[in-house]
């Protein structure tokens, strides 16, 4: 969609004037990952409508390949407005306008099925399930085992306001429990699904994805990892293991860059975990001067995503995976460029100590990985 962000805090009713900028759960991940240098396409439709250009060109600009986004001349380009409040509060809005937009209209007849299973992994989002039976058609056909399915990535997303039937927490939890890789915050796993006792009992309700992340917002987030596999030796994947998500049959399914997921580093207290027969691997966040928290859940799957592709060690994937949604909670728009390459890797070998007392505030992406203080204060 095309996003409008405030230029000054209010309600909606008092905010003369909006910038224009893009946002959208996936296209928030492609872009972040397209900008840490990996091959990424977004397959997605959008009207021919000047807001569908703005929109198209814009995740170019990041590296995207954007030829499988299909362009609709009888469906509008989604819009939305928001206030500059964080999310989480009463005085927060979010002014929808796409009912009827052409990436409603994506369905398994509108997509090119071909070119969303051609990458390693496929990542989806629980957003796109609720914008119409189609899309939700969609991604119960993505989602659905099969020998060409790529490694299945499904960030829950639950938004109470886009479920107006009030069965999105069933339909989530059937897609999750079908995918490889799951995102869901801890809170929002107590909204969706009423589970509370911690990440343990998240675990416990979803057993099936090969990768469980439980983001628990400023804390920290807990990962975890089922199966074991052969190491990959030395250098910056070691540590990992080799990985394909298991097709219809039983069968494997041949990649020809096989995706890597790290093994566990480090355990929960049991106590945190009492409700999970396997423990988690915790790592916490960095302080962060918070300008704005929207996109920073995408930008967190977009850090994970990019530290598995890489075939870096857990503890390393979740920091990256913080250090990206430290990107986007440290700028006022939903999307933001990750930090280059060299300070991330910097600051994700950190020591523990080290690590525990980074604070990052607006600028630390910019500025230089050798100065001390944008490691530690």
């Amino acid at each position: 969609m095309v996003t409008f962000l405030p230029t000054r805090p209010g309600r909606l009713a008092d905010v003369p004037s909006f910038d224009r900028a893009i946002g959208g759960a996936e296209s928030n991940v492609a872009c972040a990952l397209a900008a840490a240098g990996h091959a990424v396409r977004w397959v997605s439709r959008a009207g021919t409508d000047g807001f569908g250009d703005h929109l198209v060109e814009t995740v170019a600009s990041y590296g995207v390949d954007v030829r499988h986004v299909e362009r609709d001349p009888a469906r509008p380009t989604g819009v939305y407005f928001r206030t500059a409040g964080d999310r989480a509060t009463d005085a927060h809005e979010v002014a929808y306008y796409r009912a009827g937009s052409a990436a409603s209209a994506m369905s398994a007849r509108t997509v090119d099925l071909a070119a969303v299973r051609a990458g390693r992994v496929l990542h989806l989002s629980g957003i796109t399930a609720a914008l119409s039976g189609g899309c939700l058609d969609l991604l119960r056909e993505l989602t659905a085992p099969a020998a060409d399915r790529p490694v299945l990535s499904f960030d829950v997303n639950y938004r109470r306001g886009l479920w107006g039937s009030g069965e999105g927490p069933e339909v989530l939890l059937e897609l999750a429990r079908r995918a490889d890789i799951v995102f869901v915050g801890e809170d929002e796993a107590e909204e969706a699904w009423g589970v509370t006792g911690g990440p343990g009992a998240v675990r416990a309700l979803l057993p099936e994805p090969r990768v469980l992340v439980v983001k628990q917002g400023a804390a920290g987030a807990v990962a975890f990892v089922s199966g074991e596999g052969e190491g990959v030796g030395e250098g910056e994947g070691a540590g990992a293991v080799s990985w394909a998500p298991v097709a219809a049959g039983g069968a494997a399914v041949d990649r020809h860059a096989p995706v890597r997921v790290p093994t566990p580093v480090r355990e929960i207290p049991a106590a945190s975990a009492s409700a999970s027969a396997s423990a988690g691997t915790f790592e916490p966040a960095p302080v962060v001067d918070v300008v704005a928290p929207v996109g920073a859940g995408d930008a967190f799957a977009a850090g994970f995503l990019s530290g598995i592709l890489r075939g870096l060690p857990l503890r390393r994937t979740l920091r990256l995976g913080h250090l990206f949604a430290a990107a986007a909670l440290t700028t006022s728009a939903d999307l933001a460029p990750p930090p280059a390459r060299d300070t991330a890797d910097r600051l994700t070998v950190l020591d523990t100590g080290r690590w525990e007392r980074l604070r990052l505030g607006p600028g630390w992406t910019e500025a230089d990985p050798a100065e001390e203080e944008v490691r530690t204060p």
